[in-house]
């Protein structure tokens, strides 16, 4: 006797929950005062004659021209400031539940520099913590305001940045070993950044609902070495000699291009997005000379990344608000869009986040 034919089972996908956190606006702050980096590089051969190169090797190597410097008796905690009122300015009326200083610069060891933010915003009886992880800190501060949005303990949360990196740039080198360590931070720049993390906005009807969509983080800290601030800290509290960045950087490009796109392959995956879908890749970037060999490491198309370091230095962890704003203004997003947040961290760390605009 035939058996009926059954049609074959419909499996469908289990719908994905609607993104509990968006980021509801961003601004950044870059100093006035803009250097070329051949003419600091010139200006240190003549103070430092016999161990600074007189060619502009910086520059040539990394494709950095230009970077911005704070003004003397300015703070980190005053580039964060700047932002954060352009933020705050361009949403009257916004509740501050909560402020998060993330970045890699800080004021002063204590307090937390978020207090000295809060002061000067006029934001006192705001709660307040440091997120602190180099050049993801920003980054990792965006993942630490979306789980505290989701859980529902507060609903607006400004996530602010202060990146000072010219306060730790040696400008007299005794040695061409300790030029070698100290060139990397020539590339460095002077930035302030202001993220605005809450619930997302309503969206029309059949419309992609707008937030943080996924998130993917790892670290290699075997490599911690790679690049360093020693000075400061427990293992050495007043050695003014350690307070300059030491950095190899033929290490830290080799330990980038080592992690491979399995973070970037994994915030996909859970978002259930492909990189086809992606319209800007925002990318953190020490070097114009190490984007290609980023780009073929991590899986990443070249078409969809805006070049910010040449022109802006490495503004450490304020790059990938400075790419989301460029990349605003010059139409290549917009609302709707889906936009990768890609940080990679002395340390060294990688995070991935995509968020629809």
């Amino acid at each position: 006797m035939l058996q009926p034919l059954h049609a074959p089972a419909v499996v469908v996908a289990p719908a994905r929950p609607a993104p509990a956190a968006a980021i509801l606006g961003v601004a950044v702050h870059l100093p006035d005062d803009v250097r070329e980096v051949a003419d600091v590089e010139r200006a240190l051969a003549r103070r430092n004659p016999g161990v600074v190169p007189r060619t502009p090797l910086v520059t040539r190597l990394t494709g950095v021209q230009r970077v911005h410097v704070l003004p003397d008796g300015e703070d980190a905690s005053d580039l964060a400031v700047a932002a954060a009122r352009t933020l705050l300015a361009e949403h009257p009326g916004t509740t501050v539940d909560l402020l998060i200083f993330a970045s890699a610069s800080q004021d002063m060891v204590e307090p937390a520099t978020s207090h000295i933010v809060a002061h000067k915003l006029g934001l006192d009886s705001v709660p307040v913590m440091d997120v602190k992880n180099a050049c993801n800190s920003v980054l990792n501060g965006i993942e630490v305001a979306e789980a505290l949005v989701a859980t529902g303990r507060y609903g607006t949360v400004l996530v602010a940045s202060g990146e000072a990196p010219s306060r730790a740039v040696r400008h007299d080198v005794p040695d061409r070993a300790t030029y070698a360590l100290s060139a990397p931070g020539y590339t460095m720049s002077d930035a302030g950044a202001a993220v605005l993390v809450g619930r997302p906005p309503a969206v029309a009807p059949g419309q992609a609902p707008r937030g943080i969509l996924a998130s993917a983080f790892s670290a290699r800290s075997e490599h911690w070495d790679v690049g360093m601030l020693p000075g400061g800290g427990t293992a050495h509290p007043r050695d003014v000699e350690r307070t300059y960045f030491e950095i190899d950087g033929g290490r830290l490009r080799d330990a980038f291009c080592a992690l491979g796109p399995g973070v970037v392959e994994e915030a996909l995956e859970r978002a259930g997005l492909t990189i086809d879908d992606v319209t800007l890749v925002a990318v953190h970037q020490v070097a114009v000379a190490y984007l290609d060999d980023v780009h073929d490491a991590l899986g990443l198309p070249r078409d969809r990344t805006l070049v910010t370091v040449a022109d802006h230095g490495n503004v450490a962890s304020v790059t990938l608000p400075l790419q989301l704003v460029r990349a605003r203004e010059s139409g290549r997003v917009r609302d709707g869009d889906v936009v990768l947040l890609l940080g990679l961290a002395g340390g060294i760390s990688i995070g991935a986040t995509l968020v629809r605009l």
